[in-house]
């Protein structure tokens, strides 16, 4: 998939989210290295690295001789900690397949962004947890972020591809959830007819100095996913 993580950190975050939804308890053995590595068909030294990625973010305890045990660290370090759809028995890996993209003008209807540049950055994406599709993604991200952008450059977490090409740090979002018809460009993507009711999240997210550099609409699939957000 263009775009895709790397598999090591494809593991991890799908760790991290399995952790974060009590798939995995704190203070649970994971399997041997060498079972795990082959049950997720990879490498013994790639899974290590995907270890390795989850003990820097202290939910893993790798004990010599005894093997690796789950810990209660923080979660917030995620690639995915902003991406609040799991699937309906928690959890999931997801992933993102880019639909369309380029820099517009901005309509008269998108909310207001941090600044008065004319134009955003425009996404429709679709999103799936351990690839099966679960929701459509439209977004803008506000004109006066400016660097590489392109099909080939962007990842399939956004908020990495801003960070590392744009220096854009997202530091926190706010949603508002609801339901909605799906819309009529985006029939057919989910094996939903247009004008299908979706779960429906209204996203702004913000970068470190307080302004909304992002709005966004997610349509998600309430048979094949649910919106979850932990407290604290």
């Amino acid at each position: 998939m263009r775009g895709a993580l790397p598999i090591y950190l494809r593991i991890a975050e799908g760790l991290t989210r399995d952790i974060a939804a009590g798939r995995l308890g704190v203070g649970e053995r994971l399997p041997p290295e060498r079972a795990m590595a082959a049950d997720l068909g990879v490498t013994v030294s790639t899974l290590r690295k995907a270890l390795g990625v989850l003990s820097d973010r202290d939910l893993l305890e790798r004990r010599q001789g005894s093997g690796n045990y789950v810990k209660q660290g923080d979660l917030r370090q995620g690639t995915y900690a902003l991406f609040r759809l799991e699937r309906p028995m928690g959890g999931g890996l997801p992933t993102a397949q880019l639909m369309s993209f380029a820099r517009r003008a901005k309509p008269a209807d998108l909310p207001e962004l941090g600044s008065d540049a004319p134009e955003a950055w425009h996404f429709r994406r679709i999103r799936a947890l351990d690839h099966i599709p679960v929701a459509v993604e439209d977004i803008w991200l506000d004109g006066r972020f400016t660097g590489p952008l392109s099909e080939k450059s962007v990842s399939e977490s956004l908020y990495r591809s801003y960070r590392e090409i744009l220096g854009l740090q997202i530091m926190r979002a706010e949603d508002r959830l609801s339901a909605g018809p799906l819309p009529d460009w985006a029939d057919g993507w989910l094996d939903q007819p247009k004008g299908a009711m979706m779960g429906l999240a209204r996203r702004r997210a913000f970068d470190a100095d307080g302004r909304a550099a992002e709005v966004s609409t997610t349509w998600f699939d309430p048979t094949r996913a649910a919106y979850v957000a932990r407290i604290p």
